[in-house]
Order: C-alpha cells, then structure tokens, then sequence
C-alpha cells in the first residue's frame, strides 16, 4: 500500500513537535503483537455475490474449503463484521448439512460435524449479506476508513461522479464483505462470480474465465486466482471503466481507466511493462502473477493498495497531458505497487508487527525504478525527499522498525516503515554490494514463495548469500529505534601533517556504521571510508598536506542519520563544485540559503547550479535566489531567462518564470505571455503567478483557465492567493485541501496562511458542495493523525463550527437555495461530531 500524504505536509510539521508537543506516553504498558495462531488453514474461497445498490449492500454466497492447521478440531472460527448471517451448512459434494453456529461481536463461530484431523478437508457454505455501512471498526492514518466494500455514487444522484464499487482489505477489512480468517498469515486460492449491470466492467484477483449473460440487463463474471495468497488482498472493482490493454511478454497489462482519461492512460500508465520487466530481471524472479491489471476509485481511503493481480489506485493517478508534461507524479505509486506482487503478495508479512517486510521493500523499489529509468540523481532526490520526512518527524523516533508493541495495526503504516526502512535497505545495500543484496532477495524470494515471512528470514537470506553475519545491522535498525544524530569537528596537526575528525553521537544508543568522508588538500577531495564503532565518539586521522580546506562527512549520502553540519560559503562552493554525489551537491546549495545577496561565494555557487545536469538542483537554485537584489539579477537574471525560455524541463521552465516574476520587471512579461500558452500546467500557473505581479486586473480571466484538479501542491501554493483574491469560483474545490488547514499553514508561512484563511472563510460562506465536502474529508482524515494532539483537535473542531455558523447564515440569506445548502450543513454536522 502507498499511503496517502495529506496537503502540503501540514500535518508532518503539525506531529513534529513544531506546534505542539505529542503526548507524553512514558510509562503506558506495552504489549506484545504476536503473529495471530493458525488453528485452520484456509485452502479455497468461492464466492457469488451481487449487489443492492439502493441499501449500498452485497448479498453473497461462499464455499470455503479449509482444514485444521495442526491440531485437530471441530470448530471454525471466522472474521464476518457488520454482516447477515442467513445459512451456514457443510457442502459434502453439493449435499448441505446445516451446522450450527454462533455470530456475535464481528465473529462468526461454526460448529462442524466431527472433529477433522490434519490436512482434512472439510467445506462450508454461508449464505450472508454484507452491510458496510454497519461496521464499527474505524480507519487510521494511513487507511482512513476501515468498512471494505464501498459504493460510490451508487445511486447516481450526483451527476460528477461516476457509481463505481471497490474494496479495501488492508488491514483486516475483506471480512467486512465476506467471512474469512482476517490475518495475513491466511493464504487462500479464490474463485468469485460477480453479477452485475451489463454496462458496468468488473475486476478481481486472477483472471477472467467466463462472462455470461443474465436476464434483465445483468452479466456475471467468473474470476479465478489459483495461486494462494493473503485475504486481505482479496478484491472487486466494479465500475463504467475503458480498458485499455497493454502486455508484458505474455502476461497481459490491463489500466481500467475512467473514460474521460482513456486517452492518456499510456501516458499515466504505460511505464508499467518495462518495470515489469525491469524488476523480473533485478530480482532474478519473474513476475509471478498471470495477469497484472491497474484501476482507479473515486473516494479512495488512502494512496494506493497491491491487490494481487489489481492495484487499486485513489483517483489521484488520474492526470492530463498538462500535469505530465511536468512529471507523472504517481509514476513512484505505480511502482511501488507493482513492486509489492513480489514483496507483499508472493511473500508476504506474517504479522502486521513485520510489516517492513512488504512496505520498505516498495518504498526502496521506488529508488531503483527512479535509479534505471531517470539516473541516480533522481533516484537520491527521491530517497533524500523521503528521508527527511522521517527525521523531521521526531514523534517517529523511539518507534522500532520491526515493531510488537503497537496500539493498533494501522500504527505501523508510518514513516518508519516505508520511507525509514526504504533508506535502512539503501544502507545494507551499499554495505553488501549489488550482486550479494539482490542475490539476497532472490534467495528470501525463492525460499517463501506463496507463504509469509518476517525480518529474521529475510537476515538469514542476506546472511546466507553475503556469508557475512548481519544481526549487528538488524538489532539496531530493525529491531531498535532512532538514528545517528551526528556532529563533528576536525584538528589539524601540523607536524604530522594529519587531520583528526571526531563523530560525536549525541543520541542515547550509539550506532555502528560505514561512513564515507571527504577530506579537501588544496580544493581537492579524498574520499576515506571508515567503520564508526557503537560509542558516543570516534576519531579518525587522515593524512593532508596542510589544514584541510573543508571536511564532508556521509559525502556519499548512504548513511541514514540527522547531521549538524556548519560551513563557509566558500567550503559549500567548493564542496558543490567537487562533488558527484547529489546529496554533497544538494546540501551545499541548501546551506547557502542565508547567505543568498550576502555574500559572493553563495552567488557563485546558485550560478554554478544553474549549470548542473539534474533539474532538481537547478530548481532549488532558483527557488533560493532573490531578482529583485541588483546584484543577483546582474549576475544570474540572464541564465534565468535562458532557462525560462529552453530548459528541457517544465518544471524548471515554471521556477525560472517565478524567480523572473520577482523583478515585477515588463521587459520578461512577452515570456510570461508565451507561458499562459504552454501545455505545462506550472509553466502557465507561474506565468499568471508572474503578471498577477505586474498587472492584477487580468487575472479574474485568466485563472480559471488553469487545470488545478489533482495538480501538485506547489501549483496550488502557488495559485492559492490568486484564486482567493480574484474570486475565481472555478477553483474553489481546487484550492480547498490547503484551505482546510488554514491555522497550521500559518505556522509555516504566514503570507500563505492568510490566504488560506481567507479561502476557508469564501468557502463556508458560499454555495459550494463540493468544495465544503472536501474540506470535510480532509479534515475528517485529520482526525486519527491528531489523536494526540488536542490542541489540534481542539482547533479543527472550532474551525468546523465556524464553517457551519457560515453556511447557516448562507442558508438564511438563500432559503431558496436549501436543497443545495442542506448537504453541506450535513456534512459538516458529520464532522463536527466525529471531533466530540
């Protein structure tokens, strides 16, 4: 699963510490996860189900086909939660036989008629009706609702927004539509006959073998998986979708996409065999699944999710040529998922405790897609991008990566797991080396095949194949918590013509680790490697002709650790200048940023990443510099126009166009203008973005003319005060997920706060459903990341009052509007009592 990241990371700063303290939870009593006891063994799971539209319900048939694990029993016991229960029987070769059974508390307990031994089997039939919307259980952070089968628009009153069905099993929701044994350590092959409305298209684990159809406009399909693998990855989508068809080798590749974006589902898409291919051959395993199919639903309740043989994506994935032309942006969501078919779905997690076993390795499988396909560079931004979200989250610090002690399993779904662990698997890879790390993972891959695993055998695969013992790595990144917090310093002596630099480690734990450093004599570096011992300071001496002129420590970026580090312009330029590796040469231009217009060495350097090859770099060059500083302008404004006008990077293109902007100058506004035209979505927002500046009385016409659904939120940043301030009605909804944390944003950035605030403020106070309903889900996601934070709780709950007392006003100022109104006072009443 890729979980969702809600807006502009409001709410990582929010859990950081930087507004308000977590809870202190020192003290509470810890208790120990331990993998769920397999007393049955499912084999085979039939179902036939069709669907109730008007009541959003599924009545269902199931025939499954277990035995007992190991001891012998007489009782089955399953997860079925909000359910019907109407005949549970023993089918002995389609003879029924009722059994006798017992369903309370969201556990359906089945007497069978004897006692079945090991490795006899016995089938079940039940016939039930799932009702979602009566499930208790709640949704998480990363998982915001926990129901399983969703209607969408299922009744077709709203007229955009197409009636899809979908479900979610993550965590241990597929009991919610049909009863089962809700652990990951159940594996199961599985059968399902969906009936439905002929105009709609179904998709479900395996392949279809037969499509038959009904009388009164219905169709049944019969979809079969005859591989095992974990309930929770047991899926239905239902919906008007084109299927647009693709393949790798002869598996086919099918993207089930909303008609509106048929045509650029190759756009969205169509990387999809080459990564196929591109991880068969990594991993030295085939993909081994029959088919691999990829669909979107509407009103999805995190990022994205591995069915096996059916990732389901949020409509996020859904993009037009003006947003990928910029970049695919869940292009990294694609492969990620796919990724997981081999490390999630053909091995799986035995417990959710080990949960890194599935998501580390995703989130590293974003690295080497990012690596093969676009180049290192990129492939270290990403990896740098998501490891700073987990160090500048201290709330995640004292969290095991391997964890027993969580309060709930959604817990887990963190960033600990996915972006910590996907930087630990860098770590071991560069310790081990290419051919013995994915030479492991072929080895863990071979040897659990079909079945569940945990950490320990995936350190035994390593171990195996490197013949290196690896418990030192795993005690302390797997099993422990935290991470190098580092600071150094270096002396030079003179007549040993040596340098001795300290690594002091501040944290409780010390570590052990690899660490590249760069020493500078006479402006060039000398990279030394050295082994960091587990105490709080280590020295290490080198040789140099003179006093070094500057000391780079984790040069080559690998080690996973918070790094104080303090230098001169001059060492940053000099470091920038003589570094390959992106993170020495991203972290030099980052240092600079307080003495951008101050200083020339920093000048320098911004006109020397202009030049550099990896576009991310030349956009924070731009995003740092100050045009309307004479000096800067002098020297940088006309390699800014150069790029404005020719980067082969829209993105860059767009950065150039805002760093041009804050001249106010009309000698750039003919670029400005040809920018308005580009098909770039940020090149044309941060062409109006630019003349808004120079001339505000055009922007009324032109902002509604940009495409801001699903756009980045650095487009929607940059749009927000324009779009409040002109009154663009259009974009109302579009500007909502960064209105919606208006007090929040204010702590980061005043100027954007205010105009969040003044966009929350229009929208409540206007006739707008769909963009109060998004704030509403927003904010309702909200709740269970701030549950230890009632400041904050306390905060949106009051925002939400404030929101209702304006449509209550709206509404006694337009009674004739009440039917349009009345929802969205609804909604809010909703999510003003989910906060109580």
């Amino acid at each position: 699963m890729k979980k969702a990241i809600l807006s502009i990371a409001i709410l990582g700063m929010i859990f950081s510490g930087n507004v308000w303290a977590q809870t202190d939870t020192s003290g509470r009593e810890k208790v120990y996860r331990a993998t769920h006891t397999k007393v049955t063994e499912l084999k085979h799971t039939k179902l036939k189900v069709n669907f109730d539209y008007e009541k959003e319900q599924m009545n269902g048939e199931e025939w499954l086909t277990a035995s007992p694990y190991f001891y012998p029993t007489n009782e089955l016991t399953l997860d079925a939660k909000g359910m019907l229960i109407h005949e549970v029987a023993l089918d002995n070769n389609g003879k029924m036989s009722p059994l006798k059974y017992d369903y309370k508390d969201d556990v359906l307990k089945i007497a069978l008629d004897k006692t079945y031994q090991r490795n006899q089997q016995y089938t079940v039939y039940i016939k039930y009706t799932s009702r979602p919307n009566e499930v208790k259980q709640e949704g998480s952070a990363a998982i915001n609702d926990a129901k399983g089968l969703y209607f969408i628009n299922a009744q077709g009153k709203d007229p955009d927004k197409p009636t899809q069905i979908w479900t979610q099993g993550e965590t241990e929701s597929s009991s919610a539509w049909f009863p089962t044994i809700d652990k990951p350590n159940q594996k199961t092959t599985q059968e399902i006959y969906m009936t439905v409305p002929d105009k709609y298209v179904t998709l479900s684990n395996g392949v279809l073998k037969e499509s038959k159809k009904e009388s009164n406009g219905l169709r049944t399909d019969h979809w079969v998986m005859d591989k095992r693998h974990s309930t929770y990855l047991f899926f239905m989508g239902v919906g008007e979708y084109a299927i647009v068809k693709d393949k790798w080798k002869n598996v086919p590749v099918d993207y089930y996409i909303e008609k509106e974006y048929e045509p650029y589902a190759k756009q969205i898409y169509g990387n999809t065999p080459e990564m196929i291919d591109f991880f068969s051959k990594k991993l030295g395993y085939d993909y081994p699944w029959a088919k691999y199919a990829q669909i979107s639903g509407r009103d999805y309740v995190s990022g994205a999710m591995e069915n096996t043989t059916a990732t389901l994506h949020g409509s996020s994935v859904l993009q037009k040529p003006g947003q990928l032309i910029d970049e695919n942006k869940w292009e990294d969501v694609i492969a990620h998922e796919l990724f997981h078919h081999w490390f999630g779905d053909l091995v799986t997690a035995e417990s959710w405790s080990n949960l890194t076993v599935n998501e580390s390795f995703a989130n590293y499988s974003e690295y080497l897609w990012n690596e093969y396909k676009y180049g290192k560079d990129q492939a270290d931004y990403h990896l740098m991008s998501d490891v700073n979200m987990y160090i500048h989250n201290p709330g995640d610090f004292n969290k095991n990566l391997v964890r027993f002690d969580y309060a709930s399993r959604e817990d887990v779904f963190d960033l600990v797991t996915y972006q910590k662990g996907g930087g630990i698997l860098h770590m071991l890879r560069n310790y081990l080396g290419d051919d013995a790390f994915f030479a492991g993972m072929n080895d863990y891959l071979k040897t659990n095949e079909y079945q569940n695993a945990e950490a320990h055998q995936l350190r035994l695969s390593f171990e195996k194949v490197s013949g290196k013992d690896l418990n030192w790595f795993f005690n302390q990144w797997y099993y422990g918590s935290g991470n190098p917090k580092i600071n150094y310093t270096y002396t030079f002596e003179p007549v040993k013509k040596q340098v001795a630099v300290t690594i002091n480690q501040s944290q409780e734990l010390p570590f052990e680790f690899p660490l590249a450093i760069d020493v500078y004599d006479n402006g060039k570096p000398k990279r030394y490697n050295v082994w960091v011992n587990a105490t709080a300071k280590n020295t290490f001496n080198f040789d140099t002709s003179k006093n070094p002129d500057l000391v780079n420590i984790n040069a080559d970026g690998v080690l996973l650790a918070d790094i104080t580090d303090t230098k001169t312009p001059e060492q940053y330029l000099m470091q920038f200048t003589n570094s390959k590796e992106f993170k020495s040469r991203y972290n030099a231009l980052n240092g600079i940023k307080d003495q951008v217009g101050k200083n020339a060495s920093a000048t320098k350097l911004l006109s020397a990443a202009l030049k550099d090859p990896f576009f991310r770099v030349r956009m924070k060059a731009l995003e740092l510099m100050d045009l309307s500083n004479g000096d800067q302008s002098k020297a940088l404004a006309g390699d800014v126009e150069k790029l404005a006008n020719n980067d082969p990077k829209t993105l860059v293109q767009a950065s150039a166009i805002a760093a041009l902007a804050k001249t106010k100058d009309k000698k750039y506004l003919p670029i400005f203008e040809k920018g308005l035209n580009a098909v770039s979505n940020s090149v044309r927002g941060n062409s109006l973005g630019a003349i808004s500046a120079i001339d505000p009385s055009r922007i009324s016409a032109l902002a509604d003319k940009i495409d801001l659904e699903n756009a980045s939120e650095d487009l929607l940043t940059q749009m927000l005060p324009i779009v409040v301030k002109n009154k663009v009605t259009s974009q109302m909804a579009n500007i909502a997920p960064i209105a919606a944390f208006y007090p929040f944003v204010k702590f980061q950035d005043p100027e954007l706060g205010k105009s969040a605030e003044e966009g929350f403020n229009w929208i409540m106070s206007s006739d707008n459903l769909k963009a109060t309903e998004s704030i509403t889900k927003i904010l309702g996601q909200a709740k269970s990341q701030i549950a230890e934070n009632p400041q904050a709780k306390m905060m949106i709950h009051q925002m939400l009052k404030d929101g209702l007392s304006k449509k209550m006003d709206l509404l006694k100022q337009n009674p004739q509007q009440a039917a349009s109104i009345n929802p969205q006072i609804d909604a809010l009443n909703k999510a003003i009592e989910s906060y109580k």
